[in-house]
């Protein structure tokens, strides 16, 4: 797929000659503490855990790699880390020359990544792994009759982290007892956002006291739905922060909303309009970034989210948004998501199939009363499940 796909092509030209660089640039790390994230969203997930350890451990050195090159382009150069690398293929040789090259201490990969023969090289050196905010499943691999291979690959784990009971049963009923329930590390991780964020002036004026939609890692058929909703509340602003910002996409997006504008455009809106920076409010209702690393901040200025990804492979971060106390809406793929779930159970959360039900809860939240109800909901909920950080951190100092 590479000469067809940007992702492809960045995925494959990382690699090559990954091992020779691996080779001069870990410089023989003794006893580094080695992180492993699929992308930018793990790594957010396992955050925590990383500067807990670079606070109480700050001798040792630390390796990070990414599978996927949304992650690695835009975290490669983080000072938390000693060292940021794509990781090798999963194969016998790649995971027996990586390892060694790097020389970890442990080893902590988050949530879902099971690598076989990294896991195997990892316990045929007697180096601890943990995995930290996994999430099980009754329809995945492990606990079918033909995933033995599969099962084989988890017995090379130290020590599961769980989200959530369930996932400690079905381990449980694997044999597994190294287990443990600490929950999510991402609710440790966006419960100082509000506090920690950065201020962005040019949303403050776009926004200029208005009630403001904010619609974060949305795909073309959420954003369809959203042009449906600009045309039924026009009054409202909407903030729209795409999933993938490449140039045919942003220009799809202008065209069902032709009066958007662009955040980067700092001179002269895309329709001709005065841009942000005029020190006057643009006369456009629907600001489209495009830009990578704000949607954590944007939420700040939303009084309603809506998350994307509900009418493909599933919803993006909701909690992002739930921890500044508004409502998220979100498409109706989300049932793998534990915290989507607690959220419209809370009534904090709502699920929609179509254009009609976005306009029907939309509606319900656009009164001021409803919204604040189920802010204050979400904000809690955010609150009462912070301090996996803690209890991973409380393990790995008993017996590290």
């Amino acid at each position: 797929m590479s000469p067809f796909n940007d992702k492809a092509k960045k995925w494959v030209h990382g690699r090559k000659g990954l091992l020779a660089q691996v080779a001069e640039e870990a410089d023989g790390h003794k006893g580094c503490v080695w992180f492993h994230f699929a992308s930018l969203g793990e790594f957010e997930q396992g955050r925590p855990v990383l500067e807990a350890i670079k606070i109480h451990w700050p001798d040792k050195p630390v390796v990070v790699t990414f599978y996927s090159p949304s992650g690695y382009e835009i975290r490669k150069d983080t000072p938390l880390a000693a060292n940021v690398f794509y990781l090798p293929e999963d194969t016998p040789r790649n995971a027996a020359a990586f390892i060694r090259l790097i020389n970890p201490e442990i080893a902590i990969f988050t949530k879902y990544e099971y690598w076989h023969f990294y896991f195997r090289t990892l316990a045929a050196n007697k180096v601890p792994l943990f995995l930290i905010s996994t999430i099980f499943r009754p329809d995945q691999v492990f606990f079918k009759w033909y995933g033995g291979f599969f099962r084989q690959t988890l017995g090379y784990v130290t020590h599961f982290f769980t989200q959530n009971e369930e996932s400690c049963v079905l381990l449980n009923s694997l044999g597994f007892t190294n287990v443990e329930l600490a929950g999510d590390t991402r609710f440790d991780r966006v419960i100082m956002l509000p506090e920690t964020r950065n201020p962005i002036p040019e949303i403050e004026a776009f926004a200029d006291g208005n009630p403001v939609l904010v619609a974060g890692s949305t795909w073309p058929q959420d954003e369809h739905l959203l042009a449906d909703l600009h045309n039924r509340f026009p009054s409202w602003k909407i903030i729209i922060a795409p999933h993938e910002i490449h140039e045919d996409h942003l220009s799809t997006i202008e065209k069902l909303f032709p009066q958007a504008i662009r955040f980067s455009n700092n001179s002269q809106s895309t329709t001709g309009s005065p841009s942000l920076t005029t020190g006057s409010p643009p006369p456009a209702n629907v600001l489209i970034i495009d830009s990578i690393g704000m949607l954590s901040s944007l939420y700040a200025y939303g009084s309603i989210a809506y998350i994307g990804g509900g009418f493909g492979a599933g919803i993006h971060n909701t909690l992002e948004a739930a921890t500044y106390g508004i409502p998220v809406i979100f498409g109706p793929k989300y049932h793998k998501f534990q915290e989507a779930k607690d959220l419209v159970a809370k009534g904090a959360g709502f699920s929609v199939e179509d254009a009609t039900e976005l306009a029907t809860i939309f509606g319900q939240m656009t009164s001021r009363q409803n919204r604040e109800q189920a802010g204050n909901i979400a904000r809690q909920y955010v609150l009462a499940h912070a301090g996996a950080t803690d209890r991973i951190l409380n393990y790995l100092k008993e017996r590290w």
